[in-house]
């Protein structure tokens, strides 16, 4: 029994010994060099005029039943409408977008009905595609009829070419940024690693609300200001 218990020994103590010179040949991974990296933004900005406008233009009418209040509602619709198409608003670019038809009672002050009458609203979403032409056509529509003009929008018919113009910008600028930024700091930029775009397009917006003759007496003067797109860039570059 002794004999076979120095055997396993000396078994157990070569196998460990193989083990130590297999690992002792076997090159532990070099650790690889954190990479260094430079993160910088650019911004680019496109300020042009709008070309295009979007407005909603409505009648209401007040009458003792619903169907005098449908029926002069309707006739005072069609006058509005064809005073649009008149003033050149294609028929495709006129939308109804509201139709209501209600009950209004005015109570007095122990709450009883005293009167009671029918109201009628109808608006279209109307598409100006020549907004130079926009305050006299606001003007016919309230001489045909109109009586609520509310949120008038101007846009871009194509934002294609000034986003891209946009976006070169921003690009550019943060390039040039980290080319500064590399040059102050003594390192060479390497390839880029990550870009993130951030877009920013809002159309600026003209609330308004106005009565028959208040809008009437001469042609509306609309200012359509400008629009401003931007975009945003981030740039993560490796560095040398």
């Amino acid at each position: 029994m002794k004999s076979k218990s120095v055997l396993i020994v000396s078994v157990l103590l070569f196998a460990l010994v193989l083990s130590a010179c297999g690992s002792a040949g076997v090159a532990a991974p070099a650790a690889q060099p954190p990479v260094r990296t430079i993160t910088v933004s650019g911004e680019g900005k496109v300020i042009l005029q709008p070309d295009i406008a979007y407005i909603n233009i409505g009648v209401h009418t007040e009458k003792p039943t619903a169907s005098d209040a449908v029926a002069q509602n309707s006739t005072d619709s069609q006058a509005v409408i064809d005073a649009l198409k008149s003033a050149g608003v294609s028929a495709n670019d006129i939308q109804t977008t509201n139709y209501n038809i209600y009950q209004n009672n005015q109570t007095g002050p122990d709450g009883k009905v005293i009167s009671s009458a029918y109201d009628v609203d109808n608006t279209v979403y109307v598409t100006v595609r020549d907004i130079t032409k926009m305050g006299n056509l606001l003007d016919a529509a309230v001489k045909a009829g109109a009586n609520n003009v509310n949120n008038i929008q101007f846009d871009l018919a194509d934002k294609t070419k000034a986003l891209s113009d946009a976006r070169a910008s921003a690009v550019k600028a943060a390039k040039a940024e980290a080319d500064e930024l590399a040059a102050a700091a003594g390192v060479t930029l390497g390839d880029l690693q990550s870009m993130t775009l951030n877009e920013n397009t809002p159309s600026p917006i003209f609330y308004g609300k106005g009565g028959g003759v208040a809008l009437a007496s001469a042609a509306v003067p609309v200012n359509p200001g400008t629009m401003e797109i931007t975009s945003d860039v981030t740039m993560v570059y490796g560095i040398k």
